[in-house]
């Protein structure tokens, strides 16, 4: 019986990851992790754009009155939309005529390389995400996700949102707390806690308050280090996954710094996971697409495709503490 054929073993083998690559970089990728638990991970099965909905106003009918007093009946406009583009990413798992029928005769030789180049493909792919996620969205001539620094940036008065104007929109500002400028001082173990505090207590809004905080190595160090005189334990749920998590009041602090760590140099991001989504293509949400045999080439190719972006409803309850 002749050996079988690469491409096919390649096939089935992503056929029967379909979805588990998914699951694979959120469940590696402290972020998406986080917000999938919250369910902030919210698939779209399709449309022009992604729309977010938001509520950007109060009623302005509400009104105290007194006996026959007329009251206030003219209708208010109170709910709005965000609009985010759809952004694409790829990864091909391919293979020469050479490879397959020449180098790799065997059985177990042909499995063996399908296996490595598709573990290769899904990491190259989460690292192509979680990278992302912190991103602006400029990017390869704005082809990548709009993520932290778009959503929750640096500078929240100026630029456009999801097509809404953060100059124009007050309320669609995020919040901003520069350590030297705001606090006075480089941030460090010393005062770490107190720049969190004022910036934590802006950004609660009755039951409404942060539940996930984001640090790069510096920042993460420096609260770290405040906390060991007490001791305090890490987020049991977080630590389980591996990934370098404390708590500060329910939320958890996570570390993503280090080798190959995302969050930028010197910042804190302090989210509310309850209005910032990750919202891929329900059909192509990191999932093989058929093979494609090259016409000019001696080689099969396979593409793992995701289609989706970052959202947010809400800039108000999100804070950024930097250098």
């Amino acid at each position: 019986m002749a050996d079988p054929n690469f491409s096919e073993i390649v096939t089935t083998t992503l056929r029967n990851r379909t979805g588990a690559l998914a699951d694979n970089i959120s469940e590696n990728n402290a972020l998406l992790n986080r917000m999938k638990k919250k369910g902030s991970l919210e698939t779209v099965s399709g449309g022009r754009t992604i729309v977010q909905e938001l509520e950007y106003a109060e009623n302005a009918s509400a009104q105290w009155y007194s006996g026959y007093e007329q009251v206030n009946i003219n209708p208010s406009d109170v709910f709005s939309a965000a609009e985010f583009d759809w952004k694409q990413a790829s990864v091909a798992v391919s293979a020469s005529g050479l490879e397959v029928e020449v180098q790799n005769t065997g059985k177990e030789a042909i499995i063996k390389l399908a296996s490595k180049r598709i573990s290769n493909a899904e990491k190259t792919m989460a690292n192509l995400i979680a990278t992302a996620l912190y991103a602006d969205g400029t990017g390869t001539t704005s082809k990548e996700i709009g993520g932290l620094q778009l959503l929750v940036p640096d500078d929240p008065t100026t630029g456009t949102v999801g097509g809404i104007s953060r100059v124009t929109w007050t309320f669609w500002r995020s919040l901003v707390y520069d350590a030297s400028s705001d606090g006075g001082a480089a941030a460090s173990a010393a005062n770490i806690q107190a720049y969190i505090n004022t910036i934590y207590n802006r950004a609660v809004r009755g039951t409404d308050h942060t539940d996930l905080i984001m640090a790069d190595s510096n920042y993460y160090g420096f609260f770290e280090s405040s906390l060991q005189a007490i001791q305090r334990i890490t987020d049991p749920e977080m630590a389980t996954l591996g990934y370098e998590s404390l708590k500060y009041k329910g939320a958890a602090v996570v570390l993503d710094g280090g080798v190959g760590g995302n969050c930028p140099t010197n910042h804190m991001y302090g989210l509310n996971s309850e209005y910032i989504k990750f919202r891929p293509h329900s059909g192509r949400n990191m999932v093989p697409l058929e093979k494609v045999q090259a016409i000019n080439q001696d080689a099969t190719v396979k593409l793992i495709v995701f289609a989706g972006n970052m959202t947010l409803s809400n800039a108000m309850l999100q804070w950024v503490l930097k250098a």
